[in-house]
């Protein structure tokens, strides 16, 4: 394929990049809080993590829809998660943009472009968010846990591996307990915030939505 827009592709892969990697890694942090980093934390805290973890772990089958905002870009669709292993995120704006993991691979197709790329799962900051088990015992760091009068309240975490390459703050509604947005932060100052409009469970969705075949291959074509 010939590409006569290699800036405007570049720009684009930046924005899926905040829109589904960074996106995901905010989920996958809330699912790998080390029991290390917990110890440095309060008793009330640490009662926070756990009712994170006991949510998360419970979050099997649901769907919504989302807002993205970064700068002066606002992108927005709906998705579709099924643990373990799969979820679906369907851009409206920009229209047509799909971001697919099925179990094995996680998969992005960019219409505007006709571009398809694939990774392993195990690859992604997915994984973790999207095992069997969501576990307290990899390595992240918690910086802060922020408790409100509602009952709401925000983790603040980051790779502890790689402590400057940013951080993330998954923010929780109360009363019941549900996951409402997240925030990025990157290593060169910028942020992605992420707003769940709407978060229901869904029991019965469709295996095809989380199957997506690359739409560039040729019939016939290896």
């Amino acid at each position: 394929m010939i590409n006569n827009h290699p800036e405007r592709e570049k720009t684009l892969m930046t924005v899926s990049r905040r829109a589904f990697a960074l996106g995901s890694a905010a989920l996958a942090a809330v699912a790998a809080i080390p029991a290390a980093a917990q110890s440095a934390l309060s008793a009330e805290d640490r009662a926070v993590l756990a009712q994170a973890q006991t949510y998360l772990q419970g979050l099997t089958s649901a769907q919504g829809n989302f807002v993205e905002t970064s700068g002066a870009q606002r992108r927005e669709g709906r998705f579709f998660l099924q643990r373990p292993g799969k979820m679906r995120f369907e851009y409206t704006n920009p229209a047509g943009l799909l971001v697919v993991s099925d179990g094995s691979n996680v998969k992005r197709y960019d219409p505007r472009l006709n571009v398809f790329r694939q990774v392993p799962l195990g690859a992604t900051p997915l994984s973790t968010f999207l095992a069997r088990n969501v576990r307290f015992d990899q390595g992240v760091r918690i910086d802060r846990v922020t408790r409100m009068a509602s009952g709401a309240f925000a983790i603040t975490a980051r790779d502890a591996r790689r402590p400057n390459e940013g951080s993330v703050i998954l923010s929780f509604a109360g009363n019941p307990i549900r996951l409402h947005e997240w925030t990025i932060r990157d290593a060169q100052g910028g942020s992605t915030r992420t707003q769940l409009t709407s978060l229901t469970p869904a029991p019965n969705l469709a295996a095809s939505l989380f199957q997506l075949r690359d739409p560039t291959r040729r019939p016939g074509r290896n």
